[in-house]
């Protein structure tokens, strides 16, 4: 007697029960699996396979340079000045970029005038064109100074100058070491010096016992002379 077979074995016999004809388990069908193609591998010089080379990249494409006309670059400019053009117009016209700061000289004049300390004159009938630019009273060593800035019609700088500091010590330093009488000229009635100056500047100088006036600048002699002859 066979011992028992498990239930999940098959046997290994398949001869059927008599009287039935046997039976062929089926059989599974083949797998087809494609054969890979042959991968050409070129030869070294002595027959063994040669590295290949990969292929480089292409180079990135380059943006074509656009190409402008001589027009599109002139109404481009074009588009870019006007709002500059309205800008200065608007500066000029409205906010006045071209005007100098102009001060009022009265303040410093009757602060010289309070002290007492000589006789303080002040232009009088000058155009509309002069610009009055600084004016102050200080006292220094030696004395005090009334100094008034000036622009002329010209757009040059003037600067009156009336001090009771000795004319020895005065001049030198307002005029530098240099500065030499050129000759007397007469203006309003009075005798003036021509002196020259620092640079390119040239001066009038009015000497009095109890003050010294000194007209300077770099502005043209008639201008020059035009202040000096106004003081009153």
């Amino acid at each position: 007697m066979e011992p028992a077979q498990p239930a999940d074995r098959v046997p290994a016999d398949r001869t059927p029960p008599d009287g039935q004809p046997p039976v062929d388990a089926p059989a599974e069908p083949p797998v087809h699996v494609p054969a890979e193609p042959p991968v050409d591998v070129p030869a070294g010089p002595g027959g063994e396979p040669a590295a290949t080379e990969r292929t480089p990249p292409p180079p990135p494409a380059v943006a074509a340079k656009s190409e402008r006309s001589p027009k599109d670059m002139a109404i481009s400019l074009l588009v870019l000045l006007v709002p500059i053009a309205l800008l200065l117009a608007f500066y000029r016209g409205f906010l006045g970029g071209d005007s100098p700061t102009t001060v009022d000289p009265a303040p410093a004049i009757e602060q010289a005038r309070s002290a007492n300390a000589f006789p303080v004159s002040q232009p009088q009938g000058l155009s509309s064109e002069w610009s009055t630019v600084s004016a102050r009273y200080q006292t220094v060593e030696n004395g005090a100074n009334l100094r008034i800035g000036y622009l002329t019609p010209e757009g040059r700088g003037v600067q009156l100058l009336q001090s009771n500091v000795p004319a020895d010590r005065l001049l030198p330093a307002e005029l530098t070491s240099q500065g030499q009488p050129q000759g007397p000229t007469e203006l309003a009635g009075r005798t003036w010096q021509l002196y020259t100056a620092r640079g390119n500047q040239q001066a009038l100088v009015l000497l009095e016992p109890t003050r010294t006036v000194i007209v300077v600048g770099d502005a043209r002699d008639n201008e020059l002379r035009e202040l000096a002859g106004s003081l009153r």
